[in-house]
């Protein structure tokens, strides 16, 4: 009897021991240039969230320029399991998946009230799709923001974009552009600086807070915030680092990054309305340095341009790819989204 109770203290002892073993997650995190929210949400949040969701976890948190992955390879990346948790910029990755895009079609998402509408609509059809195609699991989703236009060269509005060659990075983008006469150049947003600077594009595409962080108004003079996308991004973690966990461990942390989630929507919104100001001179300035730009008005016209896009070029454009690999692509976007795009 004394060596059963023994061996139970023994199984017992292990048992707890092993429940506090570390957790251990390597972490993928966004490019290091695109500023604030990396900086002051992501970072932070990877580095405390063993504090933040009361598990015994390990993180070992890596920007992705930082180990030399490309934001277009996060898909990749994902499913070989070389990271537990990898951050997701959705344009970026939508050529290895063009369903995920969907989300933010150009014309799709003019503000963040409606982006938020389109977001809770499709996380579920793009959590389904990230497990059946790279064994991911979806943590969250959330915008850098409203992507605006920066030129070097002066604009009075999107007809003057006509000629111009202008830094894009996905093929809904990238249509808009050309239906607007303007020349597409896909270049990665580290090397867009640069790019403006020597002449490589003309003008070029992004939220107002990245570009003022990377240094875009140093090399160009003409800003106009008009949006054409809301730049999504999102997190997700290897399935098979997920199912590691017990239903407690998941239910913790996905509450932790549904918390992230919303915090990170409400800062995009201050970030966005700020280095709006910032750019242009305006106060307040609080968030990114003062530039004194020229502020191109958007016009009745532009707002149209950009609204008929998702019926007359992004939507008919990104179906023809999307359905190519996955069947019924667009008859689940037109399911979901569309009451919200007002398209049948």
């Amino acid at each position: 009897m004394r060596n059963v109770l023994a061996a139970s203290a023994i199984l017992a002892f292990s048992a707890a021991a092993y429940a506090q073993e570390p957790i251990k997650l390597r972490v993928a995190g966004n490019l290091l240039a695109t500023g604030l929210i990396q900086q002051n949400k992501e970072q932070p949040f990877f580095e405390n969230l063993a504090k933040k969701s009361g598990l015994p976890l390990d993180v070992d948190y890596k920007p992705m320029d930082v180990v030399g992955i490309k934001d277009a390879e996060g898909l990749r990346v994902l499913k070989s399991g070389l990271f537990d948790i990898v951050t997701l910029r959705v344009a970026q990755v939508s050529r290895d998946e063009p369903f995920l895009l969907g989300a933010d079609l150009v014309g799709l998402n003019p503000n963040y009230h409606v982006a938020r509408k389109v977001v809770d609509a499709y996380r579920e059809a793009f959590d389904k799709r990230l497990q059946e195609r790279f064994n991911g699991k979806l943590l969250a989703i959330w915008p850098f923001g409203p992507q605006v236009v920066f030129c070097n060269a002066t604009i009075g509005g999107l007809a003057d974009l006509k000629g111009k060659k202008v830094r894009v990075y996905d093929q809904s983008l990238a249509k808009f552009i050309e239906q607007i006469g303007g020349i597409p150049v896909s270049i990665s947003f580290g090397e867009t600086q640069q790019s403006l600077q020597r002449g490589v594009v003309d003008c070029a595409i992004t939220g107002p807070s990245s570009a003022n962080s990377a240094g875009w108004p140093e090399v160009t003079t003409h800003f106009m915030p008009i949006g054409f996308q809301i730049a999504l991004n999102a997190y997700a973690m290897n399935l098979n680092s997920w199912k590691k966990l017990t239903p407690e461990q998941q239910s913790k942390l996905t509450a932790a990054f549904n918390d992230l989630e919303s915090e990170t929507w409400a800062y995009s919104k201050e970030l966005f309305d700020d280095a709006a100001r910032c750019n242009v001179g305006k106060e307040p300035c609080t968030t990114v340095k003062k530039f004194k730009m020229t502020e191109v008005p958007v016009k009745e016209a532009d707002l149209k341009m950009v609204q008929n896009a998702i019926a007359a070029v992004s939507l008919p454009a990104w179906s023809e790819v999307c359905n190519k690999s996955f069947l019924g692509c667009s008859d689940t976007w037109k399911k979901l989204v569309g009451p919200i795009a007002g398209v049948k």
